[in-house]
């Protein structure tokens, strides 16, 4: 495989020179917290409960650079880790880091990165990464940094031992792929790997994208789960809206489990003062399947409803506070949690709360 991949490299970008030309490196970072107030009403022991709390919405610290190869060429590099300013912790390489190749055709990397099918929506959301971010829906959960066995689930994933190639713009279209490497064997003798592509218009006011990911073996040997969307934007003045669609499909033992879902959301800027709103639907769960993977479990009445209003203050380029209101509204059957800073539900949970934070970045 390594001889592969050289090979298609050294096609893909010619030759480089022999010494490095000039060489950049950025620090960068995001610290991102809020003190919130939640009320379940119905949790994983059957019981309503009520929680205030200072969590973190995945905080980052980070390096990122290029050195200069010549004829075109560079070498590319970043470091991103995870921190916890609630807690302290956090890890030097756990987020989007990888090492490369950029040139005239495009941009080869491999490391631990969010997948195509993630990142071609993730910036419609307007409260990602955030505890009322889309994922309690959209994607089926969210996986911060995951492997083909650590979580066979979520469909809005960074990928660790994963390859990738950027195409360049060409009159705002481009596309990316990214192959995540069968590293290790699951009961039964699958072979898990991952497959995920997107193709994306970005171009004046409107944003298009469309997107597939594959899980091979996820769920066993010849089993294969599939995600699907579509997304559009449009953008007039200081107001964005965004639309998008999604379809999940997952096989399994005992037969196959579906689920539609939608997301809308809307942003409109005052000169410091920011206004978010979004709001996703989940579909009931059909199939044949008699298993729970992640969110999904078949049957009547398994959608839910996650609307969020928010308010932003910009203190200046990189500093803002914010708040929003949040209702994540099971059917009775429906068991969509949180996805970050979860909060444990029963069938038919209704999850509302308020943030209050700060967001700051460098």
């Amino acid at each position: 495989m390594k001889l592969s991949i050289a090979a298609w490299a050294s096609l893909l970008f010619a030759s480089a020179a022999c010494h490095a030309q000039s060489t950049s490196v950025q620090i960068y970072g995001r610290l991102n917290v809020a003190v919130e107030d939640f009320h379940n009403s119905d949790d994983g022991r059957n019981k309503s409960s009520s929680v205030s709390r200072l969590s973190n919405n995945r905080s980052v610290l980070g390096f990122k650079g290029d050195e200069d190869l010549g004829d075109g060429l560079k070498a590319v590099f970043q470091i991103e880790g995870t921190v916890s300013p609630d807690t302290g912790a956090g890890g030097v390489a756990a987020r989007d880091t990888r090492v490369g190749l950029q040139g005239q055709l495009g941009t080869l990397f491999g490391g631990n990165w969010v997948t195509p099918y993630n990142s071609a929506t993730s910036s419609l959301d307007p409260f990602y990464p955030t505890t009322a971010g889309y994922m309690s829906i959209m994607g089926n959960g969210s996986a911060s940094t995951a492997d083909n066995v650590s979580d066979t689930s979520s469909f809005d994933r960074r990928q660790q031992n994963s390859l990738h190639y950027w195409t360049p713009e060409w009159q705002g279209i481009s596309a990316r792929i990214a192959h995540g490497f069968n590293e290790g064997v699951i009961v039964g003798g699958a072979k898990p790997s991952l497959t995920s592509a997107a193709l994306i218009y970005d171009e004046g006011p409107y944003y298009l994208a469309l997107a597939e990911e594959i899980h091979h073996e996820y769920q066993g040997p010849g089993l294969k789960d599939t995600g699907t969307k579509i997304a559009a934007a449009y953008k007039f003045g200081d107001t964005r809206l965004s639309a998008i669609a999604e379809k999940l499909k997952y096989g399994t033992l005992t037969g196959q489990l579906q689920r539609k879902s939608y997301y809308l959301s809307a942003t409109h800027q005052i000169d410091r003062h920011v206004i978010r709103f979004g709001v996703a639907f989940a579909g009931d769960v059909s199939g044949e399947s008699t298993q729970k993977i992640g969110f999904l479990k078949k049957g009547p009445d398994t959608g839910a409803v996650h609307a969020t209003l928010g308010y932003d203050y910009n203190l200046s380029k990189r500093t803002s506070v914010f708040a929003y209101y949040t209702q994540l509204r099971n059917e009775k059957n429906g068991i969509y949690d949180l996805a970050i800073n979860s909060l444990g539900v029963s069938p038919g949970a209704t999850l509302k709360g308020v943030a209050v934070g700060m967001r700051e970045s460098f």
